[in-house]
């Protein structure tokens, strides 16, 4: 016989117990006396932006709590997070809310989030103190650090894009966030150009090797009127779109992400986050690994050599060589150099001197004499096209040479397997929590999406390195 479902929800009053709803393996439970512990410090950071009278605001610990549980379960828009906790048990625990007790407005929570979390860096500070709770665990070694990025979407339509003289600003657009934190730059930009304008324009920019502003660098064909900050790129999926450059720097013994850094979507930002990463980490932590892993974008000769003169990092990079011809004729690695006598020496035994001037590639031209050129049996296969052949060799070509020796050694190949642990924090992060596109606008606003997404998956990597797998699988598994 069917049964019936004779209950109804008449009763006015439950003997309840919120704490005792909460699974034992539920991933907030695992990671709530963790998140505990990062936050102690979070009222005294925060203590300088709240003024001392009027009404009492909301709790900075519930707001970052609520933003935890956010990036844990795909939930990045601040109005269906503040519905979730509110009908979510599990959530209101993890918030400290009971069950009467009120959820923030989502527009006052944007406010604060935007606000005080912003202005004092707090995002910033709780991603540091849970890398510094990975390293109290002895889950981060220092032996080995692996780079890459990835394109996450801009809150921007791909489809309303305009060259950058078409984009005539009104005085509401500059007004907004993202608008207004992209003309600051602007202005900051032509301010350090200007000064630059005095420095020495030797090739090699100047002391501090080439890092700074390029007044050459050609500017974007495309940007977004509502998100200006990010990057016209084709790089995610082939598809064309506006985006930023998700950076990460982990350590490789149990992926922990080190450091994280937002760019715009362009391979040169990406470098040049890498450089920032590696000075943060050794700053903040006082950590520096002895080999860096990445793959061939970062195998650039500027940053090679910076990592191996001033860093003294062995990089585990392949060498990004456009030396390498494809028509036949010898490449440059055919040609011998002699480092003693600064001298090239060609197949044919003749040799290729210098006068030490570096050109504007950023390299020393080596060139062979005419008259042996002209009379050399090999000449169709060395240097059709020109009277002579010539030979470019890089600043910093012994790093270069460092790397490539690197690249046929045992340690290079497994090196190149274990870079793909930071390929599957992306993938992790895009299929598990669902980011793929960014919600907040400008770089400040993919920055603080960033550090929320770092810390979550660093989170659950304590959770299961050090109390194992749920029984269950409640929880996704830590890529």
């Amino acid at each position: 016989m069917m049964g019936r479902q004779e209950s109804d929800q008449r009763q006015l009053f439950y003997l309840f117990n919120l704490e005792d709803r909460i699974p034992t393996d539920h991933l907030l439970r695992r990671i709530n006396p963790i998140f505990a512990g990062v936050l102690a410090d979070l009222r005294k950071r925060l203590a300088n932006f709240y003024s001392d009278i009027g009404r009492p605001s909301i709790d900075p610990e519930l707001m970052m709590r609520m933003l935890i549980v956010g990036y844990c379960y795909g939930i990045r828009s601040e109005r269906r997070l503040c519905e979730e906790v509110k009908l979510h048990l599990a959530y209101r625990w993890f918030c400290k809310l009971d069950l009467d007790d009120n959820v923030p407005h989502h527009s006052t929570f944007s406010v604060n989030r935007l606000g005080r979390f912003r202005e004092s860096d707090i995002l910033r500070h709780v991603f540091e103190r849970v890398v510094a709770a990975c390293m109290t665990a002895g889950l981060v070694k220092g032996e080995g650090f692996a780079v890459d990025a990835t394109v996450i979407e801009a809150n921007a339509s791909r489809y309303y894009g305009k060259a950058p003289n078409e984009l005539d600003w009104t005085d509401a657009q500059r007004q907004r966030r993202a608008v207004a934190e992209y003309l600051a730059v602007l202005d900051a930009e032509a301010q350090t150009v200007a000064a630059q304008a005095g420095d020495d324009n030797s090739p090699d920019g100047g002391s501090d090797g080439g890092w700074r502003v390029n007044p050459d660098r050609k500017p974007p064909k495309v940007i977004s009127g509502s998100d200006p900050q990010s990057a016209w790129t084709a790089k995610a999926n082939k598809r064309v779109l506006f985006g930023y450059g998700l950076n990460y720097l982990i350590d490789i013994k149990h992926a922990v992400i080190v450091d994280v850094e937002a760019t715009p979507a362009r391979a040169h930002d990406e470098v040049t986050a890498t450089k920032t990463m590696l000075e943060r980490t050794e700053r903040r932590f006082d950590m520096k690994p002895k080999r860096l892993i990445g793959d061939t974008a970062y195998g650039v000769d500027r940053f090679l050599g910076w990592l191996v003169k001033e860093k003294k990092i062995t990089p585990h990079i392949p060498v990004w060589d456009k030396g390498e011809r494809e028509d036949g004729t010898f490449s440059r690695a055919d040609y011998i150099f002699d480092k003693r006598r600064d001298i090239y020496i060609c197949p044919a035994g003749k040799t290729l001197t210098t006068t030490g001037h570096v050109s504007t590639d950023h390299g020393v031209r080596y060139m062979a004499s005419l008259l042996d050129c002209r009379a050399c049996v090999l000449k169709p296969k060395c240097c059709p096209k020109v009277p002579s052949r010539r030979i470019v060799r890089y600043v910093n070509e012994d790093a270069r040479d460092l790397a490539r020796r690197k690249m046929k050694t045992k340690a290079y190949f497994k090196s190149r397997n274990q870079r793909k642990k930071v390929e599957m924090r992306f993938a992790h992060l895009k299929t598990h929590h669902g980011f793929e596109r960014l919600q907040l606008r400008g770089l400040s606003g993919a920055r603080d999406e960033f550090h929320l997404a770092a810390i979550v998956q660093n989170l659950k990597t304590m959770v299961l390195r050090l109390l194992g797998p749920p029984p269950n699988r409640m929880c996704a598994a830590v890529a």
